[in-house]
């Protein structure tokens, strides 16, 4: 998710490294059920869309706790454990190395990444063999990318570390903490514009693939599928109402008062960001489908986070379509 919104995520790192930060919007509707999402990152302005169909949500009396997490592995594990109902990320490994009983429902938002390494060390992915690289978490889109380009390019790292949060890992960059990473467009911005010529931008392919879903416990989502609905129509409708027009990303927030304490840096860059965002296709209009699973198949089986043939491997045994198929039926597809 999108945007440039300061370095002062690293300092929120810290702050939910062990405790769980809740935000929560009461229902304003007759009581249609209530949810908890656990998020493997710290909370900043990348967040205002899906709080905004939170709020909407809400409006029809579904009530949706957002949790805060140190790591994807966290949130992962606390929907298996039933700590939390809803995980974000892309849990394809865990889902065929242990056959955890979750199921990807709904497409968040596409990888749209840029590896990023300090040009006093690096000049090309060549040179990144016995490097320290750093991405988001395990399994995650990050890591399937750094992952992906050490193959082609024949190289090995000689470590990956794990940093939630593109603006944490811009920041260490700039600090000089970390020098090879991948980063977000919007914290390509930042690093641009703090320090334009202590970075080199590495070249990637074309990738369609699903950087961040939601997914649950199967037994879960038909429990709640009315709840589930809900929260799908909701946020397919923000989603392709930003997409028609930005700036309803801030005419939005200011509605639903959402994410009410982002700092004015956060703020003013909430335009510029969704903007990008939008050019660059970050948010699927569908919120998911069977063929965007099989370009996820493809993209996550050459980099390694999946075993096995893509043509061979089965869409229902990682995603449950069916509450996304049903909204898309109800509002048209785009």
């Amino acid at each position: 998710m999108p945007t440039i919104f300061g370095m002062k995520q690293a300092g929120k790192a810290a702050i939910v490294a062990a405790a769980i930060g809740v935000m929560a919007v009461p229902a304003m509707a007759q009581d249609k059920g209530s949810m908890s999402v656990a998020f493997g990152d710290v909370p900043g302005g990348e967040m205002v869309n899906f709080m905004i169909a939170v709020a909407r949500a809400a409006e029809r009396g579904v009530e949706v706790k957002t949790e805060f997490l140190q790591s994807e592995e966290l949130a992962a594990q606390a929907v298996v454990s039933g700590q939390a109902d809803i995980g974000v990320g892309t849990p394809y490994a865990l889902i065929q190395k242990v056959n955890a009983p979750i199921r990807m429902f709904y497409q968040l938002s596409n990888l749209r990444f840029n590896p990023v390494v300090n040009a006093e060390m690096y000049q090309t992915w060549k040179d990144l063999d016995g490097a320290d690289v750093a991405v988001h978490g395990r399994g995650s889109g990050t890591e399937a990318i750094m992952q992906l380009m050490a193959k082609q390019n024949g190289i090995e790292y000689n470590s990956v570390s794990y940093v939630p949060g593109s603006g944490v890992r811009a920041g260490a960059l700039l600090e000089g903490r970390i020098n090879a990473s991948i980063v977000d467009y919007e914290r390509r911005r930042l690093l641009e514009r703090e320090a334009p010529d202590k970075f080199i931008f590495l070249p990637l392919p074309e990738i369609n693939a699903t950087d961040e879903a939601l997914y649950a416990n199967q037994e879960w989502l038909d429990s709640e599928s009315e709840a589930v609905a809900i929260l799908m129509e909701e946020l397919i409708k923000t989603w392709r109402e930003i997409n028609e027009d930005p700036s309803a990303v801030v005419a939005l927030r200011e509605k639903y008062n959402v994410l009410p304490d982002l700092e004015q840096l956060e703020v003013d860059e909430l335009l510029p960001a969704f903007t990008q965002g939008v050019e660059i296709g970050l948010y699927p209009s569908n919120g998911g489908s069977e063929g965007a699973v099989k370009e996820d198949f493809l993209f996550y089986t050459t980099s390694g986070s999946l075993e096995g043939d893509p043509d061979v491997l089965k869409v229902e045994d990682y995603w449950y379509l069916a509450p996304v198929d049903a909204a898309v039926e109800k509002l048209g597809r785009m």
